[in-house]
C-alpha cells in the first residue's frame, strides 16, 4: 500500500460514520440505477415483442395450385419487410384447431380437414409496415382473405396496444432517468461536501504541505483515492445487490411473461447483460469520485491561499 493510499484509508478510519453515509448514498444510488435499467431493457423487449410479434394469415383459395402457392411463398421470402414464413396445409390447419378444441372433443370430430383452408403465415419486421403488406397480399389471385392471429380486435386494437406500450416505456425511460439523475446529483453533493468537510479538518496539514514543498497533485492525490473507495463500494455493493434480487426474480418473471424476453433466457446473455451495466457504473462511479474530488480540492486550495 502505497502513502496516498494509507493516507486516504487512515482518513476514512478516523471518521467512520462520514464514510458510511457516504457508502451508503452511492449504494442506493447505483441499486436504483441497476433496476431501473433493467426495467428499461424489459420494457424496450416488450415493445420490440409486440411490434414484431403479429403474425398475419393469408388464407389460400381452394382451387389454387400447389405451383400457385409455391410461387407466393418464394414471393414472399424474398420480401425483406417479412420474415418467420411459414406454410400451414389444411391437415396442420385441423390439428391446430384440435388442440385449441381439446376441452370439447366433439367439435373436433365433427370436422375434417377440407373445411379448413391453407395459409401462408408471417411476420412483419415494423408493425408500421403491415397495412402496405396486407394491402399487397390480400391483392394476390390465389389469397381469400388476409387476417391477423395476434388478437382478435384486429389491426385498430393492435396499433392502439403498441400505443400504449410506447407510452409506458417513454414514462418509464423519463421518469426513471430523472430519478436516477436526481440520486446521481444527490450523491455528487454528498461526496461533495464529506470531502470539503476532510479538507477543512485537514486545513492545518496542508498548509504545512504547502510550506514544506508539497505540490498541489501530492495533496490531492489521497483525497481523490478516498472518494474513489466510495465510489467503489458504492457501485459494488448497490449492484451485488440488485443483481442478487433479480436472480431470485428472474425465473417467475420469465414464467410470468412467457414468450416475452423480458429478461434474456440464456445465462450467458443474462450476465453479459449486467456485466455491461457494472461497467457502466463504474465509469460513472468514476467521474462522481474525480468530479466531486477535484471541486472540493480546488475550493479548499483557494481557502488556504
Amino acid at each position: 500500500m502505497n502513502i496516498h493510499t494509507k493516507t486516504a484509508v487512515d482518513s476514512i478510519k478516523r471518521s467512520p460514520f462520514q464514510a458510511v453515509s457516504a457508502i451508503f448514498v452511492l449504494s442506493l444510488t447505483f441499486f436504483v440505477a441497476t433496476v431501473v435499467s433493467i426495467l428499461l431493457y424489459s420494457s424496450n423487449q416488450t415493445l420490440l415483442y409486440f411490434e414484431t410479434r403479429p403474425q398475419i394469415i393469408s388464407f389460400i383459395k381452394n382451387d389454387a395450385t400447389s405451383e400457385d402457392v409455391t410461387t407466393l411463398k418464394n414471393k414472399l421470402g424474398m420480401d425483406s419487410r417479412l420474415k418467420d414464413i411459414k406454410y400451414v396445409t389444411k391437415e396442420e390447419a385441423l390439428e391446430i384447431y384440435k388442440k385449441a378444441t381439446e376441452d370439447n372433443p366433439l367439435l373436433a370430430d365433427l370436422v375434417s380437414p377440407s373445411i379448413f383452408p391453407a395459409s401462408l403465415e408471417f411476420s412483419v419486421k415494423d408493425l408500421k409496415l403491415a397495412e402496405q403488406v396486407i394491402s399487397e397480399v390480400k391483392g394476390e389471385k390465389v389469397v381469400e382473405r388476409v387476417d391477423f392471429t395476434a388478437n382478435s380486435g384486429g389491426e385498430k386494437t393492435l396499433n392502439e396496444v403498441v400505443e400504449r406500450l410506447k407510452s409506458v416505456s417513454n414514462y418509464l425511460r423519463i421518469g426513471g432517468l430523472s430519478f436516477v439523475s436526481a440520486l446521481f446529483l444527490t450523491s455528487f453533493f454528498v461526496l461533495l461536501v464529506i470531502i470539503s468537510m476532510r479538507m477543512s479538518s485537514r486545513k492545518g496539514e496542508m498548509e504545512i504541505l504547502s510550506l514544506i514543498g508539497a505540490t498541489p497533485a501530492f495533496v490531492r492525490r489521497p483525497i481523490v483515492i478516498e472518494s474513489l473507495i466510495y465510489s467503489v463500494t458504492g457501485v459494488v455493493i448497490g449492484f451485488t445487490l440488485s443483481f442478487i434480487s433479480f436472480l431470485f426474480v428472474a425465473p417467475n418473471m420469465l414464467t410470468y411473461f412467457g414468450e416475452i424476453p423480458v429478461l434474456p433466457k440464456d445465462p450467458t446473455q443474462f450476465f453479459v447483460l449486467f456485466s455491461i451495466i457494472l461497467g457502466v457504473e463504474l465509469v460513472t462511479g468514476f467521474i462522481i469520485a474525480l468530479g466531486g474530488s477535484l471541486i472540493a480540492v480546488k475550493r479548499s486550495f483557494k481557502k488556504v491561499r
